[in-house]
C-alpha cells in the first residue's frame, strides 16, 4: 500500500511539473494575446508576472485574450518569448517554446515592408502606428530575430522554419535603420525616436516628444549594427557618423541630480546644475540647430528643463550618459575589428 501511495504521489508530482514548472512562464502563456503578441499591462499597471493570480482573475485574463493591445513596448513581447524560450531549455515544457514560437510569428506579421515596426499591432490608433526607436523598441527586436536568423542565445531551438523569415525581416530592418538617419546639411547624425510610418520622416508621439535627434535610443541602434559581422562601407559609414555626432553633442560641465525638497510631491525635484566632471547628453536635440531641448505636456519646447512642470520634469529621463561606454569602449573595439 505505501508503495501505490508513493507511486501516485509521484506522478501527481511529475504531471504539476508538467502544467506549472514555472510561475513566471506559466503567466506569460495565460496573457499571451490571441494573435501571438503580449500586452505591457494589466488594466493601469505594469503585468506582474511573479503573482499568483485568483481563478477569477485568470478567467478576467483569458476573456481579453483578443484584445488588441499587444506592443513591442517596454520591452513587451521580446521580453516574454526570451525568457519562455529558456523555460523551455531547462523544462522541456513544449507549451512555452510554441507559445515563443507564436511570439516570433506575430513580431514578423507586425512588420512593415518597409522594414519598420510599430509601436503597437495591431492596434493602429493615435502614434502607435509609427516606426519606433523610443525606448528600444525596434531594436529590441531585431536583435532577437537576429539571434533566431543566426541561431544564437537560446533561439537555436525555435523552428527551423523561423531562420529564413527572421534574416530578411533583419535585413529589412537594418535598411529601415538606414534610410531613417537623420542627414543635417548633408551629414549623417542620428535617429528620431519615432517616424511616420508611411513618409519615413520623423515624427511626433506623445505631446511632449516632438521630432528631434534622439541622445538615448540611438545607442541602441548603434550597438545593433556593431552586432553585423561582414559590415558594408554604408552600415560603417553610419555608426561612424553617429558616434562622431555624440562626440560633438556632449555636454560638458553639466549634471542633472535629484535634490530633495520636502515640499514637492515626491519630496524632490531634479535639476540641473554644474558640475565639472560630469558629462552628459539630452533626451531630444532640435534637428536643424542641434540644441537641446525639453517639452511638458502643453507640447511647448523650452530652452531648459526647469521651464516644463514638476511632473514631467520628474518624470522623464531628460538627460543621461547614454553613449559614455559606447564612446569609450565599444566603439574603438569595433573600429579594431573593422579596419
Amino acid at each position: 500500500m505505501k508503495l501505490i501511495t508513493s507511486i501516485l504521489i509521484l506522478l501527481a508530482s511529475n504531471l504539476a511539473n508538467i502544467y506549472s514548472q514555472d510561475l513566471v512562464a506559466d503567466n506569460m502563456l495565460m496573457f499571451q494575446r490571441s494573435y501571438g503578441g503580449w500586452p505591457k499591462h494589466l488594466g493601469n499597471d505594469k503585468i506582474d508576472y511573479a503573482k499568483t493570480y485568483s481563478v477569477a482573475e485568470k478567467a478576467a485574463i483569458a476573456d481579453d485574450a483578443g484584445t488588441n493591445d499587444a506592443t513591442i513596448d517596454n520591452d513587451a513581447t521580446t521580453k516574454e518569448i526570451k525568457y519562455l524560450v529558456s523555460a523551455y531549455k531547462k523544462f522541456n515544457n513544449k507549451k512555452y517554446l510554441v507559445a515563443a514560437e507564436r511570439g516570433i510569428r506575430y513580431l514578423l506579421k507586425a512588420q512593415y515592408p518597409n522594414g519598420g515596426w510599430p509601436q503597437f499591432y495591431p492596434d493602429t490608433s493615435l502614434y502607435r502606428t509609427e516606426i519606433t526607436y523610443n525606448d528600444n523598441a525596434m531594436t529590441n527586436v531585431l536583435n532577437l530575430l537576429y539571434d533566431v536568423a543566426n541561431r544564437m542565445n537560446d533561439m537555436e531551438v525555435v523552428d527551423a522554419s523561423l531562420i529564413e523569415p527572421s534574416r530578411i525581416a533583419v535585413e529589412k530592418g537594418i535598411d529601415c535603420i538606414i534610410k531613417t538617419q537623420i542627414k543635417v546639411n548633408g551629414i549623417l547624425t542620428v535617429w528620431c525616436a519615432q517616424y511616420d510610418c508611411k513618409t519615413l520622416q520623423p515624427a511626433k508621439a506623445r505631446s511632449y516628444e516632438l521630432p528631434s535627434l534622439s541622445g538615448e535610443e540611438s545607442v541602441d541602434i548603434i550597438l545593433f549594427l556593431m552586432r553585423l559581422p561582414h559590415p558594408s562601407i554604408e552600415i560603417k559609414r553610419s555608426i561612424t557618423n553617429a558616434v562622431e555626432w555624440f562626440k560633438k553633442s556632449s555636454i560638458k560641465g553639466l549634471n542633472w541630480i535629484n535634490v530633495k525638497d520636502e515640499s514637492a510631491p515626491k519630496k524632490f525635484d531634479r535639476v540641473a546644475v554644474k558640475d565639472d566632471t560630469s558629462v552628459i547628453w539630452a533626451r531630444f536635440y532640435d534637428i536643424d540647430t542641434n540644441e537641446p531641448f525639453f517639452c511638458g505636456r502643453d507640447g511647448i519646447k523650452k530652452k531648459t528643463v526647469a521651464e516644463i512642470e514638476y511632473e514631467r520634469r520628474t518624470g522623464y529621463a531628460w538627460y543621461g550618459k547614454w553613449p559614455r561606454d559606447l564612446i569609450d569602449k565599444k566603439y574603438p573595439e569595433w573600429i579594431a575589428k573593422n579596419k
